[in-house]
């Protein structure tokens, strides 16, 4: 048994079986498909809006309080002395209230909410990027599918020819001839199947970045071609840095934010006065001035503020589950991925060879009377079943290594490269 994991990423039959061509202007590489997806995805597009809007509340949040103008007018329209305007008394005052650092509060609550939806951002377009990586990577297993139903097409069309001299010769009865046929049928018809699921595959890469009639016809790449992971330790320490988890600094931010902005809430706002007052009677002016200050007011707050100091110490608990959750599904995918490749690889270099052989020398017997139709077509879908099975492993292969650099928030890397 060769070695799980070994630097023979590339295998060469493969390159031959599973590189499925097409004219330059119908392809998309992996590169170019993230690139659309990220310029044009019509959720990031919505998403960009709501940045917006957090603009809107930070340039709201900035906003001082206006001051207020007055007009007061006593002891006018009375009786005596005090009819008409004689002995009126009027003040003309400019009012305004001090908030005492609640503003800035809200602005940085505000600043610190536009933060946090930075890092939902950063999310959102890594999810829109690992998304794309799956349907592009299953456009690109119906196409090497496509290729292996070719190949079985070809096998079976031969196999007909095979047959049909048998036939002719007299030494096979046309029964089996009839059962060639069928097999050529049914290739057929699966080929048909994959080449659907090829189409709609391709049409769902496509809506990516906002497409309903895309323009391409296949995806250019080779799932022959895999990196060579990194160990296990090294992929962990990269867990801290993925947008998952530095989502909760942010919304720890946010949280610590909104907590100073409730307490200061709790604090009542002063309110001062001053102005002129105009005395009819005597024709004089005097300045005046007062502030109020409310009492008790700091009690209303209280429920408030011990809502979100809870939300603060839920942030910092959930951060805490969250690495335990990421930290095992990156063993399981880990794991996962080795497993795929000790499989592709013991199938290339073990088995393949085998059943080629066995493919081989079945043919011969058969024409020379050796072996039935029925042991061949047991050689056949053997070795059929063989490239399939390499092909679905590399397919689980490419989609660990994309969860994994998901996971860890790293560049999703192309199945070719």
């Amino acid at each position: 048994m060769r070695s799980k994991l070994t630097n023979r990423w590339t295998l060469g039959w493969l390159l031959l079986t599973l590189g499925h061509t097409a004219a330059a202007e119908a392809q998309i590489s992996f590169d170019q498909a993230i690139a659309k997806a990220l310029e044009s995805n019509p959720t990031l597009t919505s998403f960009g809006y709501q940045l917006e809007a957090q603009q809107g509340v930070i340039s709201h949040a900035s906003t001082k309080p206006n001051v207020e103008l007055g007009i007061e007018v006593e002891n006018a329209f009375g009786t005596g002395p005090f009819s008409g305007l004689d002995g009126a008394e009027a003040t003309i005052s400019l009012a305004w209230s001090l908030e005492r650092g609640k503003r800035q509060h809200r602005v940085d609550a505000a600043r610190a909410g536009l933060s946090f939806l930075e890092s939902e951002a950063e999310l959102q377009r890594l999810d829109v990027a690992a998304e794309t990586g799956r349907l592009f990577l299953a456009s690109l297993a119906h196409q090497s599918q496509l290729d292996l139903a070719d190949e079985a097409i070809a096998m079976a069309g031969k196999t007909v020819a095979a047959v049909e001299r048998r036939v002719q010769a007299g030494r096979t009865p046309r029964a089996d001839l009839a059962r060639a046929e069928v097999d050529l049928a049914r290739v057929e018809l699966e080929r048909d199947h994959i080449e659907h699921r090829l189409i709609t595959s391709i049409r769902s890469l496509a809506a990516q970045w906002g497409e309903t009639r895309p323009a391409i016809t296949s995806v250019q790449g080779n799932l022959a071609e895999l990196p060579q992971p990194d160990g296990f330790k090294v992929l962990l320490t990269r867990i801290d840095q993925s947008p998952g988890l530095r989502r909760f600094l942010s919304e720890r931010r946010l949280r610590e934010a909104k907590l100073r902005s409730i307490e200061s809430d709790a604090k009542p706002d002063w309110r001062l006065m001053t102005g002129v007052r105009q005395m009819q009677l005597t024709d004089e002016q005097a300045f005046v001035a007062s502030i109020t200050i409310p009492l008790g007011a700091d009690r209303r707050n209280q429920g408030r503020v011990a809502t979100a100091r809870a939300d603060l110490a839920r942030s910092d608990a959930d951060r805490a589950v969250t690495r335990i959750q990421l930290e095992t599904r990156l063993f399981a995918l880990y794991e996962e991925l080795k497993h795929s490749l000790h499989i592709a690889t013991t199938l290339h270099d073990e088995i393949l060879p085998r059943v080629d052989r066995g493919l081989l020398e079945t043919q011969r017997a058969y024409e020379q009377g050796r072996y039935s139709y029925v042991e061949l077509r047991i050689a056949q879908n053997d070795a059929l079943r063989a490239r399939t099975d390499v092909t679905a492993a590399l397919i689980d292969a490419h989609r660990n290594v994309l969860e994994i650099e998901a996971l860890t928030g790293t560049a999703l890397t192309s199945p070719a490269r």
